[in-house]
């Protein structure tokens, strides 16, 4: 009688159904999960005035859809407010800048540092603690803060007039810049003690190679960015968001996140799979807003396929910016469900 081969199989267990925080967090260190981590945000333009409303929102989209995670999305206007631009409201669009706090160099010279727990900040951080109260512990949550150069294009009311004091007046601008991020910097802490998980740091439009030179964000961004990020470098789900095409991503790889957030079909955008060689951080999004917005489910269910696929490990998947709130509710579900296939 021959030998008896005995043929030896690695057995790979996966995890038993998780947590939605057990979830997220081994997504974020690279642990097995059992699905990817999902979840999507937009505004809504009627209810982001209050902090009861904004909270009573945000909590029923999260139970609506399920998601494993929440993004606060809060009015961009409140960044601003506080120093004293006013907005105009609608029920069904982005508020419009009806009076700039900054319309001069001089006006930057004025700035001051504010208390970030006071005012339109208090309203925020009401909205979280509701957050936190109504998730009991359920799910992590993040909220938004915006980079010093996104607020003060809120606070201009203009992308092109902070392009023209980037050329005219650097050194007020870079002066007031620093008063900015020191007010920031005391609200994202403040957002951290409400029992968020972390800040979905922002740079908005000035993500963008369209927008800045890589040696201007690296005057006028950057520094302001590392320091509010190390300020809160202890909590477990911080997120750079880069927006826009020909993002500046692939330079700020070294920023103290737990992921990063883009659009990965960007003109001229890092994939995940650039991303993900250069970097132990995860990486979040995956779904074009646009495919979300106007494609079928079967659209939805192929991007994220692909998405999963290319990213395997420390992966979130969101779509990659905030989406319109005309998207059809069913391609938000086969969002959810697609992250279970």
């Amino acid at each position: 009688m021959g030998d008896l081969k005995v043929a030896r199989y690695e057995v790979i267990m996966m995890p038993a159904q998780m947590s939605k925080t057990e979830r997220v967090m081994a997504a974020l260190k690279g642990r097995a999960v059992d699905r990817p981590p999902v979840s999507a945000w937009w505004h809504d333009y009627k209810r982001e005035w209050s902090a009861a409303d904004l909270a009573e929102a945000t909590l029923e989209y999260y139970r609506k859809y399920g998601w494993d995670y929440i993004k606060v999305n809060p009015r961009f206007s409140y960044y601003a407010e506080d120093w004293g631009a006013t907005y105009r409201c609608y029920d069904d669009r982005m508020p419009e800048i009806d009076h700039p706090a900054v319309s001069s160099p001089e006006d930057l010279r004025r700035l001051k540092a504010l208390d970030g727990t006071a005012g339109a900040f208090a309203e925020q951080l009401e909205a979280l603690r509701l957050i936190a109260g109504g998730l009991g512990g359920e799910a992590p949550f993040i909220q938004t803060v915006f980079s010093p150069l996104a607020v003060m294009t809120r606070l201009t009311g203009s992308t092109k007039y902070v392009q023209k004091l980037i050329r005219e007046a650097s050194d007020e601008l870079e002066a007031a810049l620093g008063t900015v991020e020191q007010t920031m910097t005391a609200y994202a802490r403040a957002c951290l003690k409400t029992g968020a998980s972390g800040i979905f740091y922002a740079a908005v439009e000035w993500g963008s190679a369209d927008n800045i030179s890589r040696e201007n964000y690296e005057r006028f961004g950057s520094p302001f960015d590392l320091r509010i990020l190390e300020a809160v470098d202890g909590a477990p789900f911080n997120v750079l968001h880069v927006c826009r095409e020909r993002n500046h991503l692939s330079r700020l790889l070294d920023y103290p996140v737990a992921a990063f957030h883009w659009d990965v079909h960007g003109t001229g955008n890092p994939t995940f799979t650039d991303v993900l060689s250069a970097t132990s951080k995860a990486v979040m999004g995956g779904v074009a807003v646009r495919t979300l917005r106007e494609g079928d489910p079967s659209d939805v269910r192929a991007e994220a396929s692909r998405a999963k696929a290319e990213a395997e490990a420390r992966f979130l998947l969101a779509p990659g910016c905030s989406i319109d709130p005309s998207t059809p509710p069913v391609n938000l579900e086969t969002l959810v469900e697609a992250a279970a296939l």
